[in-house]
Parts: C-alpha cells; sequence; structure tokens
C-alpha cells in the first residue's frame, strides 16, 4: 500500500537493514507467483458461491486510465487490472461467465451480458440516485421510492433476513403503486415531438431511473424474497476501496505488472483476512509454500 521508498527507509530506520527497491520488487514477484495456485482455487470458490458482488474503479498506469475490477463476497476476494471496464475485461477471467447465482452489482450495464445468472441490484445506489430526483428534479415519487425501500429494507431486517410471502405481496403491490403514480408525474418523452430525430428520444435523469424501476423490478426487490440476497453490494465496494487508499498514498502504477501483482497480493491478503486470518500469518504460509487450511 506504500511507495518502495518507504519500505526501504522503514528497514534502513527501524530494523538497521539496507535494502535495495528492486530487492522489493523482487518479494512482491516472488508472492505473485507463489500465488499462482491460490488465485485459481479463488476464482473456483467464487464460480461455485450463491452470490457474489463486482464492481470496477478507474486506476492510473503509468498515466493511463486503466480499470480494476473485483469479485467478491464474504469469504474470497478476486482483483485483476484490465485497460477495459465492460466484458472484454471480464469474459477473460472465466468468472462470470460461468457463475450460476446472485450477481450483485449497480447497474452497469454489460454485467446483464451474464444472462445464466440472478440478478440484484445495489439499492444504496438507488437511494442516492433518489435523492437527486427528488431535490433537484422535485420528483415526489422519488421521495416515495426513497421512503418505500428504506422501510422494506428494516422490515427484512426485523424478520431475520427474507419477508414472508404475505408482507412480501403487501410490498409488491406497494411498489408497484408508486410506479403507477410515477408515470403520470414523470412521463416519457412524446413520440409525436420528434422533430426528425431518430432513435430513442432522450430521457431525463429521472425518467431514465423511473425505467430501471420497471424494467428490473425483481432485481429492485430481490432482497425481499431471497435470505443471501443484501440490500447493497456494500461489500464489492468495500472491497475495492483499499485500492483508493493505494492511490492516494503510492500515486499511480508504474506498469501493468506492478498492477497484477498488487491485485493478486491484495485478493490473497483480503481472503485470508475474511478467513480470520491475520496478514503476517497468511504471508509467512505464502514464502513457505504452503496452502492456508481454508484453500485446501
Amino acid at each position: 500500500m506504500i511507495p518502495y521508498n518507504r519500505v526501504q527507509e522503514f528497514f534502513a530506520d527501524q530494523m538497521g537493514i539496507p535494502i535495495s527497491e528492486g530487492s522489493v520488487y523482487n518479494f512482491n514477484m516472488e508472492a505473485y507467483k507463489k500465488l499462482e495456485t491460490f488465485e485459481a482455487i479463488t476464482k473456483k470458490n467464487l464460480i461455485d458461491a450463491p452470490l457474489l458482488h463486482v464492481d470496477e474503479t478507474s486506476i492510473n498506469i503509468n498515466g493511463v486510465r486503466h480499470w480494476l475490477h473485483c469479485a467478491t463476497n464474504a469469504s474470497w476476494t478476486y482483483f485483476f487490472a484490465h485497460k477495459n471496464r465492460g466484458n472484454e475485461a471480464t469474459d477473460p477471467e472465466g468468472i462470470l461467465p460461468a457463475f450460476r447465482g446472485v450477481l450483485c452489482h449497480d447497474h452497469w450495464k454489460p454485467y446483464y451480458c451474464y444472462c445464466d445468472c440472478l440478478h440484484s441490484l445495489c439499492n444504496a445506489h438507488h437511494l442516492r440516485e433518489l435523492t437527486r430526483s427528488w431535490e433537484q428534479d422535485n420528483q415526489k415519487w422519488a421521495k416515495f421510492m426513497q421512503d418505500f425501500l428504506a422501510s422494506c429494507n428494516r422490515a427484512v431486517h426485523d424478520a431475520g433476513g427474507k419477508l414472508c410471502s404475505e408482507d412480501s405481496q403487501k410490498n409488491w403491490q406497494a411498489y408497484r403503486a408508486i410506479l403507477k403514480a410515477a408515470e403520470i408525474e414523470c412521463p416519457p418523452p412524446d413520440e409525436k415531438d420528434r422533430k426528425g430525430k431518430r432513435g430513442r428520444l432522450k430521457r431525463s435523469k429521472s425518467r431514465n431511473l423511473l425505467e430501471r424501476f420497471i424494467k428490473f423490478e425483481e432485481d429492485v426487490l430481490r432482497f425481499m424474497d431471497n435470505e443471501i440476497v443484501p440490500f447493497t453490494n456494500n461489500q464489492g465496494e468495500r472491497d475495492i476501496r483499499m485500492t483508493k487508499v493505494h492511490q492516494k498514498i503510492s500515486g499511480c502504477f508504474r506498469s501493468m505488472n506492478g498492477a497484477n501483482i498488487f491485485c493478486r497480493v491484495r485478493g490473497y491478503l483480503s481472503t485470508c483476512r475474511k478467513q480470520g486470518m491475520s496478514s503476517s500469518e497468511a504471508l509467512t504460509l505464502l514464502f513457505n509454500d504452503e496452502l492456508p487450511d481454508f484453500a485446501k
């Protein structure tokens, strides 16, 4: 997480051990190579998992914007870097094309290319977008939907993770009633007023959000009826957040090779921490060529 020269300073000042930048790099490269088997185990466990969180964030590699992707759940973490953000990045990794569980994400459209799994949308994102619609566009339906989703989340929590069929049905009716009123308050553009334009007429941000709630209603409310599905995609966002910490402290990556090393080692340490293992213990096992017990 910190620059090589600070690592050098720490060893020199605190331990009296001079160490070159090249040696630090070699230690990282050794860890990267040793983790090849563990990475394959991680990918298999994520593919077989019932729930998967995915997210991505921009990273700077030698002055050029790339993307760091993550696939994660409560037990395993996998990171990888790529120059692209969509399916051309995620397909070659092999996780999402083979996944058959519930995929939780923030409605980045390329994720919907994976049709052999169910989808669950992050309602934390929805709450933020609804706040914008209410405060900036004065959309009353957005305030009603915001309050509705928050109350549903509390009800699911109080019920132990899943609503009974009767309560679920009531919520579905309330959800659709809000959308019905929203259609009146926030109608689509008038198709008769095209003025020579072709294709889909431009929608406002509030209308686009409303159409998402209509088209993907099951993915919005899946958390009500499936106890493994969370209200948000916070797991993915939490795991990928340390990448931003790295950029604030160390700046950009010098090369794609350096980004790949960071992703594999960081994924290993994150997974070990989720499994109750400290970073020191995890690295000791790694350099002794031993797999953690949970990965055997």
